[in-house]
């Protein structure tokens, strides 16, 4: 495992996981962002989250699934309808395509049921191992680490991998946690990149992991500044949504939902 920087295997594991047990404590109410009420819902809108936010693919996929509910009734959509549903998410005829294949696929080869092993899901059309693993950990209880963007920039920053390849950093941070943390670890890890430790600016002087982060300083590290950085229920201004969600974890992403819907 060659990791920049990482000094000791051991050492760089007891690092690591005392970092997931800090995020743990900053947001007991981590979960998937993505709305859904069974796998195949969770498959159709992880394929559809690609190159844009899950604040928008919640918003479509709420009228998607009201017109076709399952993977019978999305492979007989008509294109065009189904495109029309989809453009605002975005290289809308290239998801139509995906999820009309990944319907048909599920239909003609798994009788219309979601298969829940990874080597099934990865051959389903716009499915690879984000996808695949997202669906496993979310729908499944299967543990499974998922390297989206952010996830992919906070796992170097913390000096957990070196690589720029998905699959790579997958193994790399898999060689650091126990099986059973996988699935909560990518959540957290993926809220903290959303709401802290930005691409282009990080809140260094607002993050809870800062003294655990071999890369503290590339942002923000004044305390006052990085908080005007932050966002979501982190944001100033959210204290009451942040109240609300740490008081109701377990009600988190109905929660969050309703603050979504809510004007301005």
């Amino acid at each position: 495992m060659a990791i920049a920087e990482a000094g000791s295997l051991l050492a760089l594991k007891r690092r690591a996981r005392k970092i997931n047990r800090v995020l743990a404590e900053k947001y007991p109410y981590a979960h998937a962002e993505l709305d859904f009420k069974n796998p195949f819902e969770l498959v159709v809108a992880t394929v559809l989250s690609a190159q844009t936010t899950d604040v928008l693919v919640n918003q479509v996929t709420k009228i998607l699934f009201a017109r076709y509910p399952d993977a019978r009734a999305m492979a007989e959509a008509d294109p065009v309808e189904l495109e029309t549903i989809l453009q605002p998410t975005g290289f809308f005829r290239a998801k139509a395509r995906n999820v009309l294949a990944l319907s048909t696929r599920l239909v003609d080869e798994y009788d219309g049921v979601v298969p829940g092993h990874l080597e099934d899901l990865v051959t389903l059309p716009g499915v690879g191992r984000k996808t695949a693993n997202v669906v496993l950990g979310n729908a499944f209880g299967v543990p499974g680490i998922t390297v989206d963007t952010h996830f992919g920039r906070l796992a170097r920053r913390f000096g957990w991998t070196a690589s720029d390849d998905p699959v790579k950093i997958e193994f790399d941070v898999a060689e650091l946690f126990e099986p059973r943390d996988w699935t909560m670890l990518s959540h957290r890890v993926v809220f903290h990149g959303r709401r802290v430790c930005h691409s282009r600016k990080p809140a260094c002087g607002a993050c809870p992991v800062a003294s655990l982060c071999p890369s503290y300083g590339e942002g923000e590290t004044d305390p006052v500044k990085a908080a005007k950085l932050l966002k979501y229920e982190l944001a100033p201004g959210n204290e009451a949504l942040l109240e609300k969600l740490l008081a109701e974890t377990h009600r988190a992403a109905e929660i969050r939902m309703e603050s979504q819907r809510r004007p301005g």
